[in-house]
């Protein structure tokens, strides 16, 4: 099953060249979720050929402009562009009323229906569970209400083997039943147990994406062990004092963090624009945690 995140924004509050603020996709089986809508997320979702028509989910991690005000534009854009399927909207109560009061004012009808599911920062909640993933939320400490989202994958089938299946000639009608576990009973009567006939699916992958934050040990338990972290990571530890007073978290803290949930892969984003280029962000978090890579716009990372 496919499984990966496109960066299409990466920057903190105010953009820079070559860098727009936050906005990422994912891609689960082929079906869209898009975390985060900075300004400027349409143009990249061009630039990187992200189909808005195939997004059915988006989720907002708190209403400071560098993560929601792209929003409004690509709502205006899919009702231009003939969006008849529903869309739901995870975020914060607040952003229906801005939404509503742009469209209002705009004298825009929207011939689709959104769907706001209104998040909830004081505790980490299930906000989504379909045949593919489910989505919680974060608890995270900024300076006004935020979550991050943990992604995970549903567990698989079991998956048959082949050489087993063709030498006992069973019929394909009991295919069904030996992927969800079931034991298997020849015509001459000999029982056959599951697991000679079959071998488990790979563990659930997870995707953890931790918004503006002040790095901490309560939401540790919670992401342990994701198969991809993304973290922001504003600074460098040399402005931990900039960063404690702004609720952010620096690249030396966000590989910390990735040590001590043992996530496999480390992506750091959000970075202050004074940075004009983020190699010294990368070194400081790779002294800690040397899987560490950057969120450069346009990449595609495999969770895997």
């Amino acid at each position: 099953m496919k499984f990966e995140v496109t960066i299409l924004g990466s920057s903190s509050a105010t953009p820079i060249f070559n860098r727009n603020p936050s906005a990422q996709a994912l891609n689960i089986n082929e079906r869209l979720y898009l975390v985060d809508c900075g300004e400027g997320t349409q143009q990249q979702m061009l630039k990187f050929d992200i189909k808005a028509r195939r997004i059915d989910h988006i989720f907002i991690s708190h209403l400071h402009g560098d993560h929601y005000l792209g929003l409004i534009g690509l709502l205006s854009s899919m009702q231009l562009n003939g969006r008849d399927k529903p869309l739901n909207i995870f975020c914060p109560a607040n952003l229906k009323e801005i939404i509503d009061i742009q469209l209002k004012f705009s004298e825009t009808t929207l011939e689709y229906e959104v769907n706001y599911k209104f998040t909830n920062a004081a505790a980490a909640e299930v906000i989504l569970d379909n045949a593919d993933v489910t989505v919680e939320t974060i608890p995270l400490d900024h300076r006004m209400a935020c979550t991050g989202f943990l992604f995970r994958e549903k567990k698989r089938m079991r998956k048959l083997i082949k050489e087993k299946v063709e030498e006992l000639k069973i019929p394909v009608e009991y295919f069904s039943a030996l992927k969800k576990g079931a034991d298997y009973t020849a015509p001459n009567g000999k029982l056959y147990k599951n697991d000679t006939l079959t071998i488990d699916s790979s563990e659930p992958k997870t995707y953890v994406y931790c918004s503006d934050t002040l790095p901490g040990d309560w939401y540790i338990d919670q992401i342990k062990n994701a198969t991809l972290l993304y973290h922001e990571a504003t600074f460098l530890n040399n402005m931990l004092e900039r960063a404690i007073e702004t609720h952010h978290t620096t690249a030396l803290q966000a590989a910390e963090i990735a040590v001590k949930s043992n996530a496999k892969k480390l992506i750091i984003g959000h970075f202050s624009a004074r940075y004009k280029t983020l190699n010294e962000l990368l070194d400081e978090a790779r002294s800690v945690f040397p899987g560490t890579e950057l969120a450069i716009e346009g990449r595609v990372f495999e969770i895997e």
